[in-house]
């Protein structure tokens, strides 16, 4: 029996994927949760052999704590599904080690499968999703802007973020100036989309 943890903010498709993943004679949902802060501790109370992540959830984002997940329990194999289909995701969760990446729009039998075959020592992902993660661009931004835009995504003006990452505000500026050159934006909101539409947040 293959124990999973299932990872899913939006109470519908959360009941949807369980009603789903139930049918499977060798599949098993140990725990449901609607939060990325609650992943690491149910894993580990739960230790379950893949848990399956969504991107987006409140608390901490599905690819972060699947980092955390490798890092505190690598047995436990993790499996992000999304509809967040961008190459800088793709390029994430790899970095993350997540053992595989499903859209949500895959065939319904796709997810049963994926399952057993990371189980199995697989890594899957979806083969156009990957060509277009290796043609797509490198994130120009470090990891310091990255975090700086992060921030300023989320509404927060220069000085509560340099409050935040115990910078001057000067520097805050600047790096915000940075990003916007080095994505060719026109201001910050535009180097906003362009980050989100890449995956790079």
């Amino acid at each position: 029996m293959i124990s999973v943890v299932l990872a899913e903010d939006m109470h519908m498709v959360r009941g949807a994927l369980v009603a789903l993943l139930d049918i499977e004679k060798d599949i098993e949902i140990v725990a449901e949760i609607d939060s990325g802060s609650a992943i690491l501790p149910t894993v580990l109370a739960h230790r379950p052999d893949v848990a399956v992540i969504d991107i987006d959830l409140p608390g901490v984002d599905g690819l972060t704590a699947a980092a955390e997940v490798h890092e505190k329990l690598p047995a436990c194999r993790t499996l992000i599904l999304t509809s967040l289909g961008q190459p800088g995701n793709l390029r994430r969760a790899l970095e993350a080690h997540v053992s595989g990446f499903l859209l949500k729009d895959a065939p319904p039998s796709k997810l049963a499968d994926t399952i057993r075959r990371i189980r199995a020592g697989e890594r899957v992902i979806d083969p156009e999703l990957a060509l277009d993660a290796w043609s797509a661009r490198e994130n120009p931004l470090t990891s310091r802007e990255t975090e700086v835009l992060r921030l300023a995504a989320e509404g927060a003006e220069a000085a509560d973020i340099a409050g935040r990452l115990f910078l001057s505000v000067g520097t805050v500026r600047n790096y915000l100036t940075a990003i916007v050159i080095k994505l060719g934006a026109r201001n910050r909101v535009d180097a906003l989309r362009i980050a989100r539409e890449q995956g790079w947040l």
